[in-house]
This record gives structure tokens, sequence and C-alpha cells, in this order.
């Protein structure tokens, strides 16, 4: 009888009088059996879902796949598993909730740019979005409903003042002199490759948004950049542990940083005070009237800017073209050192077109294709977000395949798979520029017309695209025109390997 009231919904006095009439054994008894009913409904959601949804291994209850992730590199298991299955979308349930992981390039450009309308939203990320800026931060926003359409259109329209297509362009002269000091900090201290390289993206940035060059590696900027971003790829990549556990279990989140260990160094606002103070800075100086932070301080009152969008929005600006510029042209160091074959042809070329006389120029581009396709080719083999940046969520239920994608569903794309995928790019492992060559046996068809998909898709693709690319272009092109780049060397003149797999 009480079972039922309960099941029928009976008022909250009549079912405590009736849970008072019990002995304590059976009110434990009664608390567990609705428990475990709770947890079969539950469970049972999950495996319908599952029937519906791109397949993938079993989910326990409550747990789903959280403890079959592996400790290092998940993306080459999401790539594993959609080979096992022989699907490009494969299903991976992180706690209650399906994620579901892309590892096709014609998949990914089907839903995320043919289907963008849908599948511009985000999911719900407890780690990265509601215990960091949330929905103060163009990454973060949902576009679920017109007005959190409106206020991402606010904030993309203010990033592409920035940094969008249009703009990049006024920027060549500078980024063309920070390109030209980074050849020359090469001469006298190669060894210090990657402090130089991660003191020219930030200065291009910081210049762009506050006036402000960066001149030497020890400026604190870079400490502070380079460290949020390398927190912002950690907390962007499922795990079995904290802090990441958290989104399996959402509740643990709630708990008082104070008793919650497994939310420390997460959810300060340190970020924001760095980044705003730095904007507030560079808009009360004079002289500054074409920084980035001038335009967001003008539109202010207009679109009722808080201090964390201020904030977020010249820090995105760093994670567009900071930390993301400087990964690329590392990788671009390791592919010389791995695969020095490839430096003859691009020797050769600049040889011919540009000559000793002067270094390279954005007007060579079209006239370098071997040059142009090795840069094509650093953004492929080792994609700096390797899976695909945020996760997207689509804003209704969608279908690929006869799969179901509820939405809200977390789906993200698998880019590591997605460029190793043997279709398009035979022997992906090895560094190949000419597979970017039109008419060249290596080349194959791949969806849009640049080659890759390093920067995502659709109305979530990098604001700072078009930036990266330029910047990438030109210093590329002007370090094989001035050097040659190869192993280090023992003492004895033999080379010390390099481990290609060995490098995130």
């Amino acid at each position: 009888m009480l079972f039922q009231e309960l099941i029928q919904g009976s008022r909250a006095n009549d079912i405590l009088r009736h849970l008072q009439g019990l002995p304590p054994k059976h009110v434990a008894l009664l608390v567990l059996g609705i428990g475990l009913a709770a947890l079969a409904a539950d469970y049972a959601r999950m495996l319908w879902l599952r029937s519906k949804m791109p397949p993938g291994p079993l989910p326990w209850p409550i747990v789903g796949n959280t403890f079959m992730l592996p400790e290092n590199k998940p993306w080459i298991w999401f790539e594993e598993l959609s080979k096992r299955y022989q699907a490009p979308l494969v299903t991976v349930w992180i706690g209650r909730n399906p994620t579901v992981w892309i590892n096709d390039a014609w998949a990914a450009s089907e839903l995320f740019d043919k289907r963008a309308g849908i599948y511009s939203s985000r999911p719900r990320m407890v780690v990265f979005a509601e215990l960091g800026a949330g929905q103060n931060n163009l990454v973060n926003m949902y576009t679920m409903t017109p007005e959190q359409r409106d206020r991402w259109r606010v904030h993309r329209k203010l990033m592409h003042h920035g940094v969008g297509i249009q703009s990049v362009r006024k920027y060549r002269d500078f980024q063309n002199n920070e390109s030209r000091l980074v050849a020359y900090d090469f001469l006298t201290s190669p060894e210090d490759y990657v402090k130089h390289f991660e003191r020219y993206a930030t200065s291009v940035v910081s210049i762009i948004a506050f006036g402000r060059r960066v001149e030497s590696s020890d400026d604190p900027i870079i400490t502070e950049v380079i460290a949020g971003m390398h927190l912002a790829a950690d907390l962007n990549v499922p795990g079995k542990r904290f802090p990441m556990l958290m989104e399996s279990f959402p509740t643990l989140a709630s708990f008082p940083n104070a008793i919650a260990p497994w939310k420390h160094g997460l959810g300060a606002k340190r970020g924001f005070t760095f980044f705003f103070a730095l904007a507030d800075e560079a808009n009360k100086k004079e002289g500054q009237d074409g920084a980035y932070v001038k335009h967001l301080f003008a539109e202010r009152e207009k679109y009722n800017l808080a201090v964390e969008e201020i904030s977020a929005l010249t820090g995105n600006l760093f994670g567009a073209g900071s930390d993301t510029s400087s990964s690329t042209l590392i990788t671009f160091i390791l592919a010389c050192c791995a695969f020095p074959e490839t430096l003859k042809p691009a020797w050769e070329e600049l040889d011919r077109v540009v000559g000793p006389d002067r270094s390279p120029t954005w007007e060579d581009e079209e006239k370098l294709p071997y040059v142009k396709a090795f840069v094509k080719e650093v953004l492929r083999w080792r994609s700096v977000a390797i899976i695909g940046g945020q996760p997207h969520a689509p804003t209704q239920d969608d279908h690929y395949k006869n799969w179901l994608i509820p939405k809200g569903t977390w789906i993200q794309g698998n880019v590591w798979a997605i460029h190793r995928n043997e279709r398009e790019f035979p022997d992906p492992d090895r560094f190949n520029p000419q597979r970017y060559l039109p008419g060249h046996p290596d080349s194959r068809p791949f969806p849009g017309e640049r080659g890759y998909m390093t920067f995502g898709w659709g109305r979530r693709v990098c604001s700072g695209q078009a930036l990266a690319e330029q910047g990438t272009w030109i210093t590329i092109a002007r370090i094989l025109w001035g050097f040659n780049i190869e192993k280090q060397r023992r003492e004895d003149g033999s080379f010390v390997p390099v481990d290609i797999f060995n490098y995130t």
C-alpha cells in the first residue's frame, strides 16, 4: 500500500505518517528498495539510449565507461574503438552521460559544418566551464535559447573585430618583424627555440590586445598565458582521476572548496584578475588607439560587458593565438628533425623563388607551393587541439546513419584519428608535405579546401585561425629559408634519435 502511494505521488505528510508507523529495519529496507528501483530505472534508460546511439563499450550503472578510460592519451583509445566497431562515431559514457566521439573527417564535416545550425552549442562542462569562466566566456557559451544565441553573437562579433579574417591582414607588419626576431634569436641561442617561439607568439597577441610588445622570454605575461593554456588543455581531456572525475560525478563539484581537495586550483578568479588588470591598464594608456581592449571598453556600455566578460574576451585572444601558435612551431622543429629528407625540396624552392639576398614575404606564398604544403602538413601531422578543442552539443535531437544523437549530448571531433585515417592520409605518421601537392599520388580528397581540421568546425571554429595560419606560414618559411634544422649531436658526432610518439 505504501509503495503504491509513493509511486502515485502521495502527499509528504501522509508518507511520513506511514513511515513513522514502521520499524526502522523496514524503513531501511524500503529506502534500499526504492534506491535499487531508481538505479535499475536509470540503468535501463542508459541501455535504451545505448541501443539508439553510435556503438561503444557496455557502460556500467552510474560510472558508465569512466574507469575504462586509459591513463594517458585517450584519443588513441577512441581511435581504436572506432576501428573495433567499424564506425565513424563511437559512444563512451562519462558517468551517466553519453559522449560521442567523431573519428572520421566526412562525418565531422557533415555534422559540425553542414549542420552547424544544430551543433553550435556546448554541453554541460563541469570542470572547464562551471568551475571556470562559465557563461561569461565565448568558448563555453550555450546557444540553446534565443537569448543565449544573442549573447554568443555579441561575443563572437567582438572577437572577430580583434582576430577575424578581415582584421588580421593589418597585423602583417609587426607579425613579420616578430618573426624576423625569432630568426635572429635562433642565430644567437638555438637551444632556446621553445622560449623564442613562446615569446614570438605571445608578443604578437599582446600587441593586438594591449599595444604592448613582449621583448623577453622572462616577461611574466608569458608564464601566465602558457600556464593557463596548459591547464585549459588538461581540463579538456576526459579522465578517471580528479579533477576530470567531476565530469562523471557532477555532485562532487558542489562541495565547498574547503572540504573538497579534488577542486584544488579550480574555480579561482586569478585569470580574470590578471587579464582584466592588463586590459584596464592598456585602456587607460594614451597612444594605444589600435589596441583591441580599447574597442572592448568603447563597446562596454552598449553591450553591458561585465568585468569577467572583458577578461575572458582578452584571454581568449591568447588562447586563439599564443600557445597554439608556439606549439605548432615546436611541432615544425620535431618534423624537421625526424624527417630531414623533406627539407631539401623546400630549400630548392626557396633558393629558386626567393634567393639568398632577402627572406620570404607573404607575396611569395603562392609561388612557394611546396613550402605552403609543408606548413599544411605541420598543422595536420601533430595538431595542437588533438581532440578538436571544446565539445559541441546539438540543440535538438538529431540522427546520423540511423543513430540517435540526443539534444545536449557531448560530441567531439577526435582530430588525432581524423588526421591519421589512411583513407585520406596514407602512411599518416610519416611527415610528407607532398600529400598536399595537387596531382601527387599521396594526395587524397578531404572535406573543405584547407585539407586539415586543426582549428575546429562550423560556427565554433577557432576565432584565431586566420591569425595563426598567417603567422605560422611566414615564420616557417623564414626558418626554412635561413636554417638547417637537425637532431642534436652527441660528442662523437652521431645523432640523438627523436620519438615522434613521445610528444603531446
